[in-house]
């Protein structure tokens, strides 16, 4: 029988986890498909799982890594640390159906994100305060770097607005992450708006988006001369380390 997986979120037109599965499973004669499940609410979880029996993991997008986690039976610790999750393993018995939730963005992230890092990268500014952007300050902390968050609309203690970003916190901070869904295709001329003259060659900038491949957030930062990366390695990355749970005895 052939296995089957999928990715919820709401919209998927942006997602490349498709393409990646389809062509894994293709390129390894692996038989099994990977379906695009868009929901509008995540109530309609609960209705997915039970309308597709033979469903064995899914990955988990933006809006719903938070959301996620209410329906989640048994949560791994780093996920449950971070309260977001963006893989799910079924397990099934008889009628009994139970969800195991992890994260692999941590280590996607981490890995991804590590070979940029000089001495001088010891404080991180992380644009967004979504389930992707908690997964990315636990990466930061479990490679010894300082993180903070940035909003449009500080609620947190310790959270930083936009306005916040003046040239005493960009000289400090030499990571800047965007966690938000922003400059993301077909939207792509979208651009947190930090002040981008401040920015310098010592700096990283490194945008969770892959489509477009440059961002307008990548674009000015590697006019100033920033090291910059995509999210595509750590998609690939998170990607392999949900395929490896799924596949687990």
């Amino acid at each position: 029988m052939k296995r089957k997986f999928g990715l919820i979120g709401f919209p998927l037109s942006h997602s490349f986890s498709r393409k990646f599965f389809t062509d894994k499973f293709s390129n390894e004669g692996i038989d099994a498909e990977y379906l695009n499940f868009e929901l509008e609410n995540i109530e309609q979880l609960p209705h997915l799982i039970a309308a597709h029996p033979d469903l064995e993991g899914l990955n988990v997008t933006i809006p719903y890594k938070e959301q996620v986690v209410s329906f989640i039976d048994n949560i791994d610790k780093e996920a449950s640390g971070i309260q977001a999750v963006n893989t799910i393993k079924i397990f099934r018995t008889g009628h009994h159906v139970s969800l195991h939730g992890y994260n692999t963005d941590i280590p996607g992230f981490q890995e991804s994100i590590k070979p940029l890092i000089q001495k001088y990268h010891t404080k991180a500014l992380v644009l967004g305060t979504g389930g992707a952007s908690k997964a990315v300050v636990r990466a930061l902390t479990n490679l010894g770097i300082d993180s903070i968050l940035v909003s449009r609309n500080p609620e947190e203690k310790g959270e930083l607005s936009y306005n916040d970003l003046d040239e005493d916190v960009m000289t400090s901070y030499k990571i800047i992450i965007n966690s938000t869904p922003i400059g993301t295709f077909p939207n792509i001329e979208g651009c947190p708006a930090i002040p981008f003259e401040l920015i310098t060659p010592k700096h990283i900038l490194f945008d969770l988006v892959y489509n477009p491949e440059v961002t307008e957030f990548l674009k000015q930062g590697l006019i100033r001369g920033a090291t910059i990366k995509n999210g595509l390695e750590m998609l690939h990355l998170q990607a392999l380390a949900s395929w490896e749970i799924w596949n687990r005895k």
